[in-house]
């Protein structure tokens, strides 16, 4: 499993400095999806299959489905239809095509060797994730909250549209 642990992680290294580099940004979020996905897998071979999985279906899943609308939505008309037939040329795709099919390749790998203990940590299920958030750390998550909560209010304030007076 340490082979595993240290593909994972390059994986992850490599797409995140890939997205961090791409002056396009729907590139950007396909290398940023893998690199989730690659810190998914890092957390399975630690032994937290409950935190892989919420790494998996909120952030790869569901922001990043957000963030891939929000491109879409602020298309610019000739200028990105030009930039979208571009962007369909298959060399563009090699990177995160060969990235994906590395993780992909791990995944079936774990699935099929599976071990209860991986580097010799214990499974962490979600009634010790659950304690553990509303134990010691409640303070931490409520303050999360918080910030979270000033974030939406403050992007509500920047995104709406005034009404202009009659």
């Amino acid at each position: 499993m340490n082979i595993l642990f240290y593909v994972a992680s390059a994986v992850a290294i490599i797409a995140t400095f890939l997205m961090l580099t791409r002056m396009n940004a729907v590139h950007a979020l396909l290398y940023l999806i893998v690199s989730l996905l690659a810190v998914a897998l890092v957390f399975y071979t630690l032994g937290a299959p409950f935190v892989a999985a919420l790494e998996i279906i909120i952030y790869a899943g569901a922001i990043m489905v957000l963030f891939v609308f929000v491109v879409m939505m602020l298309n610019l008309g000739r200028a990105a239809e030009a930039q979208e037939r571009e962007w369909q040329r298959p060399s563009l795709w090699v990177g995160p095509s060969v990235l994906a099919v590395v993780l992909i390749a791990e995944v079936i790998y774990v699935l099929t060797h599976a071990d209860t203990r991986m580097f010799g940590a214990e499974v962490v299920g979600p009634h010790q994730v659950a304690q553990s958030l509303f134990g010691p750390y409640l303070i931490g998550v409520e303050l999360a909250s918080m910030l979270l909560l000033g974030g939406l209010v403050g992007a509500f304030h920047l995104g709406r549209r005034l009404e202009e007076k009659r």
